[in-house]
C-alpha cells in the first residue's frame, strides 16, 4: 500500500509545482503585454513599469483571459492606439508561449 500511497503523493506534489509554475506564467504573460501596451502608448520607462504592474494585478480580477484583455482594450482605446481585437490576443498567445518558455527554463 506504501507504493501507492507514494505514487499518488509523487502526482500531487507534481500537479502543484505544475500549477504554480503556470501561474508564474499568466503573471508573466500580464507584465509583458503590459510592456507592449506601455510601449504602443508611449509610456517613459517608470510609467510603463507601473502600467505593467496594473496590468498584471488586473489580469488577478477573474479566471481566464477576458480581464487581462478588456484591461489592454480599454487602455490602448483611451490613448487612440488603432488595433484589432485579434491582434491583441495573438500578442496575449504570444507573450503567454514566451512566459512558459521562460519559466520552464528558470529565468
Amino acid at each position: 500500500m506504501s507504493q501507492f500511497d507514494d505514487r499518488k503523493r509523487a502526482q500531487e506534489t507534481k500537479f502543484q509545482l505544475d500549477q504554480e509554475l503556470e501561474f508564474k506564467a499568466q503573471a508573466r504573460r500580464a507584465k509583458l503585454v503590459g510592456l507592449w501596451a506601455a510601449g504602443l502608448m508611449g509610456l517613459s520607462d517608470e510609467a510603463a513599469a507601473d502600467y505593467a504592474k496594473s496590468v498584471v494585478v488586473a489580469d488577478l480580477e477573474e479566471a481566464g483571459t477576458e480581464d487581462l484583455f478588456r484591461k489592454i482594450r480599454a487602455d490602448l482605446d483611451s490613448h487612440a492606439v488603432q488595433l484589432s481585437d485579434h491582434q491583441i490576443r495573438t500578442k496575449m498567445d504570444d507573450a503567454l508561449a514566451e512566459a512558459r518558455a521562460s519559466v520552464a527554463a528558470g529565468t
